[in-house]
């Protein structure tokens, strides 16, 4: 294991925590941007399986619907019914959000316990599924907490901040606190 020594030597004093590195990877320069690329070919990889599974489903869809069909459909109506019991009756714009993020966590999870990602060998470090790696884990719960304060925005406008200094203000870090670690239900 590779791991970089902290510094205290911070002009706050905390620890700089940002040159930690656990386990060896593989980069990618693109572009000026240093890109993890086991997360990058595993992920894509998974968006793959997805896209070519809903194109084969899809395209040429029965009246009676074949077995994929069937399947697909079914997938569809979990993804509304979990849309309708986390967001309420508004939940139609969410479908394709939560359809998403939950159908590629979904796969990247499976994806690691099924498939032999170990055959593959790379010049540094190992494949894994997507959401082994913590970046890609962070990046989707910012996505879906900004899709959390968009929604919040959009139906209540500015005065969805109200929320946080009720009953009073001096519960302002307790609300918030409060607001990160609920599922969001709205």
């Amino acid at each position: 294991m590779n791991v970089l020594s902290c510094s205290i030597n911070t002009p706050n004093g905390l620890y700089d925590i940002s040159g930690v590195e656990v386990g060896q990877h593989f980069y990618w320069k693109i572009g000026g941007f240093q890109v993890h690329g086991q997360v990058l070919i595993t992920s894509w990889v998974v968006i793959s399986i997805l896209s070519a599974s809903t194109t084969l489903a899809v395209q040429n869809p029965q009246t009676i619907p074949t077995n994929s069909q069937n399947f697909f459909e079914y997938v569809l109506e979990f993804i509304r019914d979990v849309s309708k019991t986390q967001t309420g009756e508004e939940y139609g714009p969410w479908v394709p959000f939560i359809g998403t993020m939950f159908l590629f966590i979904f796969v990247s999870n499976w994806s690691g316990a099924l498939l032999p990602w170990k055959i593959i060998q790379l010049p540094h470090g190992e494949l894994a599924a997507p959401t082994n790696d913590i970046n890609a884990t962070v990046s989707l719960a910012l996505l879906t907490s900004v899709a959390y304060f968009y929604a919040g925005l959009s139906k209540k406008g500015l005065g969805y901040f109200g929320k946080y200094i009720q009953p009073t203000p001096i519960l302002l870090p307790i609300n918030i606190l409060e607001d990160f670690t609920k599922p969001p239900i709205t």
